[in-house]
Protein backbone atom coordinates (compact mmCIF):
# COMPACT_ATOMS: atom_id res chain seq x y z
CA UNK A 1 0.00 0.00 0.00
CA UNK A 2 1.24 3.50 -0.79
CA UNK A 3 0.92 7.18 0.11
CA UNK A 4 2.73 9.74 -2.05
CA UNK A 5 3.10 13.43 -1.22
CA UNK A 6 4.37 15.32 -4.24
CA UNK A 7 4.02 18.53 -6.21
CA UNK A 8 1.22 16.71 -8.06
CA UNK A 9 -0.83 16.53 -4.85
CA UNK A 10 -1.57 13.77 -2.37
CA UNK A 11 -2.14 10.30 -3.79
CA UNK A 12 -2.45 6.92 -2.17
CA UNK A 13 -4.35 3.72 -1.57
CA UNK A 14 -7.43 3.67 0.62
CA UNK A 15 -7.30 1.79 3.93
CA UNK A 16 -4.51 0.54 6.17
CA UNK A 17 -2.34 2.42 8.66
CA UNK A 18 -2.15 6.20 8.43
CA UNK A 19 0.88 7.93 6.89
CA UNK A 20 1.46 4.82 4.79
CA UNK A 21 -1.85 5.10 2.91
CA UNK A 22 -4.49 7.68 2.04
CA UNK A 23 -6.41 7.28 5.31
CA UNK A 24 -8.92 9.75 6.82
CA UNK A 25 -6.29 11.49 9.01
CA UNK A 26 -3.98 11.82 5.99
CA UNK A 27 -6.83 13.24 3.88
CA UNK A 28 -7.59 15.80 6.59
CA UNK A 29 -3.94 16.81 6.88
CA UNK A 30 -3.70 17.21 3.11
CA UNK A 31 -6.81 19.40 3.04
CA UNK A 32 -5.44 21.44 5.95
CA UNK A 33 -2.19 22.04 4.09
CA UNK A 34 -3.98 23.20 0.96
CA UNK A 35 -6.49 25.29 2.90
CA UNK A 36 -3.67 26.99 4.80
CA UNK A 37 -1.90 27.76 1.52
CA UNK A 38 -5.09 29.30 0.14
CA UNK A 39 -5.58 31.41 3.27
CA UNK A 40 -1.96 32.55 3.36
CA UNK A 41 -2.03 33.70 -0.26
CA UNK A 42 -5.37 35.43 -0.12
CA UNK A 43 -5.53 39.17 0.38
CA UNK A 44 -8.20 40.78 2.51
CA UNK A 45 -11.64 39.44 1.64
CA UNK A 46 -13.57 41.55 -0.84
CA UNK A 47 -17.16 42.44 0.02
CA UNK A 48 -16.88 40.29 3.11
CA UNK A 49 -16.72 37.06 1.11
CA UNK A 50 -14.95 34.03 2.52
CA UNK A 51 -12.34 32.16 0.46
CA UNK A 52 -13.94 29.66 -1.91
CA UNK A 53 -12.76 26.33 -3.31
CA UNK A 54 -14.39 24.36 -6.16
CA UNK A 55 -14.40 20.58 -5.71
CA UNK A 56 -15.33 17.70 -7.97
CA UNK A 57 -14.62 13.97 -8.06
CA UNK A 58 -14.49 10.99 -10.33
CA UNK A 59 -16.73 7.98 -9.64
CA UNK A 60 -14.41 5.90 -7.43
CA UNK A 61 -16.23 4.20 -4.53
CA UNK A 62 -13.99 6.07 -2.07
CA UNK A 63 -14.83 9.44 -3.60
CA UNK A 64 -17.77 10.34 -1.36
CA UNK A 65 -15.81 9.52 1.79
CA UNK A 66 -12.84 11.63 0.65
CA UNK A 67 -15.18 14.44 -0.44
CA UNK A 68 -16.81 14.67 2.99
CA UNK A 69 -13.48 14.74 4.80
CA UNK A 70 -12.01 17.41 2.53
CA UNK A 71 -15.08 19.64 2.42
CA UNK A 72 -15.59 19.36 6.18
CA UNK A 73 -11.97 20.30 6.83
CA UNK A 74 -12.16 23.32 4.54
CA UNK A 75 -15.40 24.42 6.19
CA UNK A 76 -13.66 24.19 9.56
CA UNK A 77 -10.98 26.53 8.25
CA UNK A 78 -13.54 29.14 7.25
CA UNK A 79 -13.47 28.30 3.52
CA UNK A 80 -16.59 27.93 1.37
CA UNK A 81 -16.86 24.94 -0.96
CA UNK A 82 -18.67 24.74 -4.29
CA UNK A 83 -19.12 20.99 -4.74
CA UNK A 84 -19.70 19.83 -8.31
CA UNK A 85 -20.15 16.21 -7.20
CA UNK A 86 -19.38 13.73 -9.97
CA UNK A 87 -17.41 15.74 -12.48
CA UNK A 88 -14.28 15.76 -14.62
CA UNK A 89 -10.88 17.30 -14.03
CA UNK A 90 -11.18 19.80 -16.92
CA UNK A 91 -14.69 20.75 -15.79
CA UNK A 92 -13.41 21.61 -12.31
CA UNK A 93 -10.57 23.61 -13.88
CA UNK A 94 -13.08 25.67 -15.87
CA UNK A 95 -15.39 26.06 -12.89
CA UNK A 96 -12.63 27.57 -10.73
CA UNK A 97 -12.36 30.44 -13.20
CA UNK A 98 -16.09 30.62 -13.88
CA UNK A 99 -16.94 30.79 -10.17
CA UNK A 100 -14.11 33.27 -9.44
CA UNK A 101 -12.86 30.83 -6.81
CA UNK A 102 -9.55 30.89 -4.97
CA UNK A 103 -8.64 27.36 -6.04
CA UNK A 104 -9.90 23.89 -6.76
CA UNK A 105 -9.52 20.26 -5.75
CA UNK A 106 -10.21 17.26 -7.95
CA UNK A 107 -10.61 13.98 -6.09
CA UNK A 108 -9.22 11.46 -8.54
CA UNK A 109 -6.26 9.15 -8.94
CA UNK A 110 -6.50 9.46 -12.73
CA UNK A 111 -5.34 6.22 -14.37
CA UNK A 112 -4.54 4.38 -11.10
CA UNK A 113 -6.67 1.35 -10.12
CA UNK A 114 -9.79 1.56 -7.99
CA UNK A 115 -8.04 1.22 -4.61
CA UNK A 116 -6.29 4.56 -5.23
CA UNK A 117 -7.55 8.09 -4.76
CA UNK A 118 -5.94 11.51 -4.67
CA UNK A 119 -6.30 15.23 -4.12
CA UNK A 120 -5.20 17.13 -7.25
CA UNK A 121 -4.76 20.81 -6.42
CA UNK A 122 -5.53 23.89 -8.52
CA UNK A 123 -4.72 27.58 -8.21
CA UNK A 124 -7.10 30.48 -8.80
CA UNK A 125 -6.53 30.25 -12.57
CA UNK A 126 -7.80 26.68 -12.66
CA UNK A 127 -4.28 25.36 -13.35
CA UNK A 128 -2.32 22.87 -11.28
CA UNK A 129 -0.32 24.56 -8.56
CA UNK A 130 3.38 25.13 -9.16
CA UNK A 131 6.18 23.00 -7.78
CA UNK A 132 7.00 25.72 -5.26
CA UNK A 133 3.39 25.93 -4.13
CA UNK A 134 3.18 22.15 -3.94
CA UNK A 135 6.21 22.03 -1.68
CA UNK A 136 4.64 24.65 0.59
CA UNK A 137 1.35 22.74 0.76
CA UNK A 138 3.25 19.61 1.79
CA UNK A 139 5.04 21.59 4.50
CA UNK A 140 1.80 23.12 5.75
CA UNK A 141 0.13 19.71 5.87
CA UNK A 142 2.47 18.67 8.69
CA UNK A 143 2.23 21.71 11.00
CA UNK A 144 -0.45 22.64 13.57
CA UNK A 145 -3.42 24.63 12.30
CA UNK A 146 -5.83 27.17 13.72
CA UNK A 147 -9.49 26.75 12.78
CA UNK A 148 -12.40 29.13 12.37
CA UNK A 149 -14.83 29.97 15.20
CA UNK A 150 -18.41 28.83 14.78
CA UNK A 151 -19.63 32.12 13.31
CA UNK A 152 -16.96 31.96 10.58
CA UNK A 153 -17.33 28.35 9.44
CA UNK A 154 -17.47 27.80 5.70
CA UNK A 155 -20.49 26.55 3.78
CA UNK A 156 -20.95 23.94 1.07
CA UNK A 157 -22.99 24.70 -2.03
CA UNK A 158 -23.84 22.01 -4.59
CA UNK A 159 -23.63 22.94 -8.27
CA UNK A 160 -24.43 20.24 -10.82
CA UNK A 161 -24.57 22.35 -13.98
CA UNK A 162 -20.91 22.71 -14.84
CA UNK A 163 -20.58 19.69 -17.15
CA UNK A 164 -23.32 21.18 -19.32
CA UNK A 165 -21.56 24.55 -19.24
CA UNK A 166 -18.28 22.86 -20.18
CA UNK A 167 -19.91 21.12 -23.16
CA UNK A 168 -21.49 24.38 -24.33
CA UNK A 169 -18.12 26.13 -24.13
CA UNK A 170 -16.64 23.40 -26.34
CA UNK A 171 -19.45 23.80 -28.88
CA UNK A 172 -18.89 27.56 -28.94
CA UNK A 173 -15.26 27.19 -30.12
CA UNK A 174 -14.65 28.46 -33.64
CA UNK A 175 -12.74 25.32 -34.70
CA UNK A 176 -15.42 22.92 -33.44
CA UNK A 177 -17.56 22.31 -36.52
CA UNK A 178 -20.81 20.83 -35.25
CA UNK A 179 -22.45 20.91 -38.66
CA UNK A 180 -19.62 18.94 -40.26
CA UNK A 181 -19.68 16.38 -37.45
CA UNK A 182 -23.46 15.97 -37.60
CA UNK A 183 -23.44 15.68 -41.39
CA UNK A 184 -20.69 13.04 -41.31
CA UNK A 185 -23.14 10.54 -39.82
CA UNK A 186 -20.61 9.12 -37.40
CA UNK A 187 -21.35 5.93 -35.49
CA UNK A 188 -19.15 5.86 -32.39
CA UNK A 189 -18.40 3.55 -29.49
CA UNK A 190 -17.44 4.92 -26.06
CA UNK A 191 -15.63 3.20 -23.18
CA UNK A 192 -15.78 5.44 -20.08
CA UNK A 193 -14.54 2.85 -17.52
CA UNK A 194 -17.68 3.38 -15.42
CA UNK A 195 -16.55 6.81 -14.30
CA UNK A 196 -17.58 10.38 -15.01
CA UNK A 197 -16.74 10.14 -18.70
CA UNK A 198 -19.94 8.11 -18.86
CA UNK A 199 -21.81 11.30 -17.98
CA UNK A 200 -19.82 13.80 -20.03
CA UNK A 201 -18.79 12.02 -23.26
CA UNK A 202 -22.21 10.74 -24.44
CA UNK A 203 -23.70 14.15 -23.59
CA UNK A 204 -21.00 15.89 -25.65
CA UNK A 205 -21.52 13.57 -28.61
CA UNK A 206 -25.27 14.17 -28.54
CA UNK A 207 -24.66 17.92 -28.46
CA UNK A 208 -22.33 17.54 -31.46
CA UNK A 209 -25.10 15.87 -33.44
CA UNK A 210 -23.81 12.29 -33.27
CA UNK A 211 -26.94 10.13 -33.33
CA UNK A 212 -25.46 6.63 -33.01
CA UNK A 213 -23.37 5.99 -29.89
CA UNK A 214 -22.58 2.51 -28.55
CA UNK A 215 -21.98 2.92 -24.81
CA UNK A 216 -19.59 0.56 -23.00
CA UNK A 217 -19.04 0.96 -19.27
CA UNK A 218 -20.76 4.34 -19.07
CA UNK A 219 -22.47 3.79 -15.71
CA UNK A 220 -20.62 6.11 -13.27
CA UNK A 221 -20.40 3.75 -10.27
CA UNK A 222 -16.59 3.63 -10.22
CA UNK A 223 -16.12 -0.14 -10.47
CA UNK A 224 -13.66 -0.16 -13.33
CA UNK A 225 -14.28 -3.06 -15.76
CA UNK A 226 -10.58 -3.16 -16.68
CA UNK A 227 -7.39 -1.31 -15.87
CA UNK A 228 -8.46 2.34 -16.39
CA UNK A 229 -5.29 3.49 -18.13
CA UNK A 230 -6.20 3.86 -21.84
CA UNK A 231 -3.59 1.47 -23.21
CA UNK A 232 -4.13 -1.06 -26.05
CA UNK A 233 -4.09 -4.12 -23.80
CA UNK A 234 -6.97 -2.63 -21.78
CA UNK A 235 -9.15 -1.72 -24.76
CA UNK A 236 -9.99 -5.10 -26.24
CA UNK A 237 -13.73 -4.75 -25.50
CA UNK A 238 -13.85 -1.34 -27.17
CA UNK A 239 -11.93 -2.63 -30.17
CA UNK A 240 -14.36 -5.54 -30.54
CA UNK A 241 -17.38 -3.25 -30.20
CA UNK A 242 -16.09 -0.93 -32.93
CA UNK A 243 -15.76 -3.83 -35.36
CA UNK A 244 -18.92 -5.68 -34.32
CA UNK A 245 -21.11 -2.58 -34.60
CA UNK A 246 -19.45 -1.13 -37.71
CA UNK A 247 -18.39 2.06 -35.94
CA UNK A 248 -16.32 4.79 -37.51
CA UNK A 249 -14.35 5.27 -34.30
CA UNK A 250 -13.98 4.14 -30.71
CA UNK A 251 -13.42 6.71 -27.97
CA UNK A 252 -12.03 6.06 -24.50
CA UNK A 253 -11.15 8.35 -21.60
CA UNK A 254 -9.57 7.80 -18.21
CA UNK A 255 -11.59 8.09 -14.97
CA UNK A 256 -11.27 11.90 -14.67
CA UNK A 257 -11.58 12.60 -18.42
CA UNK A 258 -8.32 14.44 -19.07
CA UNK A 259 -6.77 11.67 -21.18
CA UNK A 260 -8.14 10.55 -24.53
CA UNK A 261 -7.47 7.67 -26.91
CA UNK A 262 -9.12 6.38 -30.08
CA UNK A 263 -9.71 3.05 -31.77
CA UNK A 264 -9.86 3.14 -35.59
CA UNK A 265 -12.70 1.64 -37.62
CA UNK A 266 -10.76 -1.59 -38.17
CA UNK A 267 -10.36 -2.17 -34.42
CA UNK A 268 -6.71 -1.10 -34.42
CA UNK A 269 -5.36 1.49 -32.03
CA UNK A 270 -5.09 5.00 -33.41
CA UNK A 271 -2.35 5.42 -30.81
CA UNK A 272 -2.59 7.40 -27.60
CA UNK A 273 0.53 9.34 -28.57
CA UNK A 274 -1.17 10.35 -31.82
CA UNK A 275 -4.27 11.89 -30.20
CA UNK A 276 -2.40 15.17 -29.74
CA UNK A 277 -0.65 14.82 -33.11
CA UNK A 278 -3.96 14.65 -35.01
CA UNK A 279 -5.61 17.44 -33.01
CA UNK A 280 -2.54 19.66 -33.46
CA UNK A 281 -2.58 18.99 -37.20
CA UNK A 282 -6.18 20.18 -37.37
CA UNK A 283 -5.59 23.27 -35.22
CA UNK A 284 -2.44 24.25 -37.12
CA UNK A 285 -4.26 23.87 -40.43
CA UNK A 286 -6.55 26.70 -39.33
CA UNK A 287 -4.50 28.65 -36.78
CA UNK A 288 -0.71 29.15 -36.94
CA UNK A 289 1.28 29.15 -33.73
CA UNK A 290 3.82 27.30 -31.59
CA UNK A 291 3.23 23.77 -30.26
CA UNK A 292 4.39 22.17 -27.00
CA UNK A 293 4.57 18.65 -25.61
CA UNK A 294 6.65 17.10 -22.87
CA UNK A 295 10.01 15.37 -23.23
CA UNK A 296 8.39 11.91 -23.15
CA UNK A 297 6.00 12.54 -26.05
CA UNK A 298 6.33 11.34 -29.62
CA UNK A 299 8.65 13.03 -32.09
CA UNK A 300 5.76 12.96 -34.59
CA UNK A 301 4.32 16.13 -33.03
CA UNK A 302 7.53 18.02 -33.77
CA UNK A 303 7.42 16.69 -37.33
CA UNK A 304 3.81 17.85 -37.81
CA UNK A 305 4.50 21.29 -36.32
CA UNK A 306 7.53 21.80 -38.53
CA UNK A 307 5.51 20.58 -41.51
CA UNK A 308 3.15 23.50 -40.87
CA UNK A 309 6.13 25.83 -40.57
CA UNK A 310 5.59 26.29 -36.83
CA UNK A 311 7.84 26.14 -33.79
CA UNK A 312 7.90 23.07 -31.53
CA UNK A 313 9.15 23.14 -27.91
CA UNK A 314 9.46 20.44 -25.25
CA UNK A 315 8.83 20.86 -21.53
CA UNK A 316 9.48 18.77 -18.46
CA UNK A 317 6.87 16.05 -17.86
CA UNK A 318 3.81 17.17 -15.96
CA UNK A 319 0.81 19.21 -17.01
CA UNK A 320 1.90 22.25 -15.01
CA UNK A 321 5.23 22.29 -16.88
CA UNK A 322 3.58 21.96 -20.28
CA UNK A 323 1.15 24.77 -19.44
CA UNK A 324 3.98 27.04 -18.27
CA UNK A 325 5.98 26.46 -21.44
CA UNK A 326 2.87 27.01 -23.56
CA UNK A 327 2.29 30.32 -21.80
CA UNK A 328 5.92 31.36 -22.19
CA UNK A 329 5.90 30.91 -25.98
CA UNK A 330 2.17 31.62 -26.55
CA UNK A 331 1.52 28.15 -27.94
CA UNK A 332 -1.76 27.60 -29.79
CA UNK A 333 -1.96 23.88 -28.95
CA UNK A 334 -0.08 21.50 -26.70
CA UNK A 335 -0.33 18.64 -24.28
CA UNK A 336 1.16 15.31 -23.39
CA UNK A 337 1.61 12.11 -25.35
CA UNK A 338 -0.57 10.22 -22.88
CA UNK A 339 -3.63 11.50 -24.72
CA UNK A 340 -3.73 14.86 -22.96
CA UNK A 341 -4.84 17.70 -25.25
CA UNK A 342 -4.45 21.29 -24.00
CA UNK A 343 -6.25 23.91 -26.08
CA UNK A 344 -5.70 27.25 -24.32
CA UNK A 345 -8.43 28.99 -26.33
CA UNK A 346 -10.79 27.06 -24.01
CA UNK A 347 -8.68 26.69 -20.86
CA UNK A 348 -5.15 25.78 -19.80
CA UNK A 349 -5.55 22.12 -18.91
CA UNK A 350 -5.75 18.65 -20.44
CA UNK A 351 -9.27 18.12 -21.66
CA UNK A 352 -10.63 15.01 -23.37
CA UNK A 353 -13.91 16.74 -24.27
CA UNK A 354 -12.30 19.46 -26.36
CA UNK A 355 -9.96 16.82 -27.79
CA UNK A 356 -12.94 14.74 -28.95
CA UNK A 357 -14.67 17.73 -30.55
CA UNK A 358 -11.55 18.91 -32.40
CA UNK A 359 -10.65 15.38 -33.53
CA UNK A 360 -14.15 14.71 -34.89
CA UNK A 361 -14.08 18.07 -36.69
CA UNK A 362 -10.76 17.06 -38.25
CA UNK A 363 -12.06 13.63 -39.27
CA UNK A 364 -15.22 15.14 -40.76
CA UNK A 365 -13.28 17.77 -42.72
CA UNK A 366 -10.83 15.21 -44.07
CA UNK A 367 -13.66 12.79 -44.94
CA UNK A 368 -11.42 9.74 -44.45
CA UNK A 369 -11.45 6.74 -42.17
CA UNK A 370 -9.53 7.00 -38.92
CA UNK A 371 -6.95 4.44 -40.02
CA UNK A 372 -6.22 6.47 -43.17
CA UNK A 373 -5.85 9.65 -41.14
CA UNK A 374 -3.40 7.89 -38.81
CA UNK A 375 -1.33 6.46 -41.69
CA UNK A 376 -0.67 9.98 -42.94
CA UNK A 377 1.43 10.89 -39.89
CA UNK A 378 5.10 10.04 -39.32
CA UNK A 379 5.34 6.60 -37.77
CA UNK A 380 7.33 5.92 -34.62
CA UNK A 381 7.17 3.09 -32.11
CA UNK A 382 7.36 3.87 -28.41
CA UNK A 383 8.18 1.49 -25.57
CA UNK A 384 7.28 2.45 -22.00
CA UNK A 385 8.94 0.62 -19.14
CA UNK A 386 9.60 1.23 -15.47
CA UNK A 387 12.05 0.38 -12.74
CA UNK A 388 10.64 -0.25 -9.26
CA UNK A 389 12.53 1.82 -6.75
CA UNK A 390 14.77 0.28 -4.12
CA UNK A 391 14.03 2.21 -0.89
CA UNK A 392 17.77 2.47 -0.27
CA UNK A 393 18.38 4.41 -3.49
CA UNK A 394 18.90 8.16 -3.67
CA UNK A 395 17.11 8.36 -7.03
CA UNK A 396 18.03 11.98 -7.77
CA UNK A 397 21.70 11.17 -7.18
CA UNK A 398 21.37 8.01 -9.28
CA UNK A 399 20.05 10.00 -12.24
CA UNK A 400 22.82 12.59 -11.79
CA UNK A 401 25.44 9.85 -11.87
CA UNK A 402 23.81 8.34 -14.94
CA UNK A 403 23.82 11.73 -16.70
CA UNK A 404 27.53 12.00 -15.98
CA UNK A 405 28.13 8.54 -17.46
CA UNK A 406 26.43 9.53 -20.75
CA UNK A 407 27.74 13.10 -20.86
CA UNK A 408 29.23 12.55 -24.32
CA UNK A 409 25.66 12.06 -25.65
CA UNK A 410 24.70 15.61 -24.56
CA UNK A 411 21.82 14.68 -22.24
CA UNK A 412 19.01 17.04 -21.33
CA UNK A 413 18.60 17.13 -17.54
CA UNK A 414 15.64 19.47 -17.12
CA UNK A 415 13.57 16.44 -16.11
CA UNK A 416 15.52 13.28 -15.34
CA UNK A 417 17.77 12.42 -18.29
CA UNK A 418 16.68 12.65 -21.94
CA UNK A 419 18.96 11.48 -24.77
CA UNK A 420 18.17 12.49 -28.34
CA UNK A 421 19.97 9.98 -30.54
CA UNK A 422 20.29 9.41 -34.26
CA UNK A 423 18.07 6.33 -34.15
CA UNK A 424 15.56 7.68 -31.63
CA UNK A 425 15.38 8.96 -28.08
CA UNK A 426 15.23 7.62 -24.52
CA UNK A 427 14.00 9.39 -21.40
CA UNK A 428 14.56 8.23 -17.81
CA UNK A 429 12.85 10.11 -14.99
CA UNK A 430 11.45 9.66 -11.49
CA UNK A 431 7.66 9.48 -11.42
CA UNK A 432 5.76 12.08 -9.38
CA UNK A 433 2.78 9.76 -8.91
CA UNK A 434 4.23 6.27 -8.38
CA UNK A 435 7.38 4.88 -6.64
CA UNK A 436 9.13 4.08 -9.93
CA UNK A 437 11.60 5.39 -12.49
CA UNK A 438 9.95 5.63 -15.90
CA UNK A 439 11.99 4.64 -18.96
CA UNK A 440 10.48 5.68 -22.29
CA UNK A 441 12.08 5.26 -25.69
CA UNK A 442 11.00 5.88 -29.27
CA UNK A 443 12.43 4.75 -32.58
CA UNK A 444 11.39 3.76 -36.09
CA UNK A 445 10.62 0.17 -35.00
CA UNK A 446 9.48 -1.42 -31.75
CA UNK A 447 12.59 -3.60 -31.67
CA UNK A 448 14.83 -0.55 -31.89
CA UNK A 449 12.88 1.25 -29.17
CA UNK A 450 13.01 -1.83 -26.91
CA UNK A 451 16.75 -2.03 -27.44
CA UNK A 452 17.09 1.58 -26.28
CA UNK A 453 15.03 0.85 -23.17
CA UNK A 454 17.03 -2.22 -22.20
CA UNK A 455 20.38 -0.60 -22.96
CA UNK A 456 19.78 2.47 -20.85
CA UNK A 457 17.94 0.68 -18.05
CA UNK A 458 21.06 -1.41 -17.62
CA UNK A 459 23.29 1.68 -17.74
CA UNK A 460 21.17 3.38 -15.07
CA UNK A 461 21.17 0.31 -12.80
CA UNK A 462 24.94 0.04 -13.17
CA UNK A 463 25.16 3.44 -11.43
CA UNK A 464 23.18 2.24 -8.38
Amino acid sequence: MTFIRSISGFRGTIGGPEQDNLTPPDIVRAAQGYGSWILAGRKAAQNGKRPCIVMGRDARPSGEMVDRLVSGTLMGMGIDVIDLGLSTTPTVEMAVVGENADGGIILTASHNPVQWNALKLLDSQGAFISAEAGAEVIRLSSVPHSFAPVEDLGQVTRHDGWIDAHIQAVLDLELVDRDAIANAGFKLAVDAVNSTGGIAVPALLKALGVEEVIELYCEPHGRFPHNPEPRPEHLTALSKAVVDHGCHLGITVDPDVDRLAFVSEDGGMFGEEYTLVAVADYVLTHTPGPVVSNLSSTRALRDVAEGHGQRYAASAVGEVNVVRTMSDIQAIIGGEGNGGVIYPTLHAGRDALVGIALFLSHLAHRNVQASELRSGYPHYEMVKAKIDLNPAWDVDRLLQDFAAEVQDLLPSTIDGVKLDLDKGWVHLRKSNTEPIVRVYAEAATRAAALDLVETYKDKLLSCA
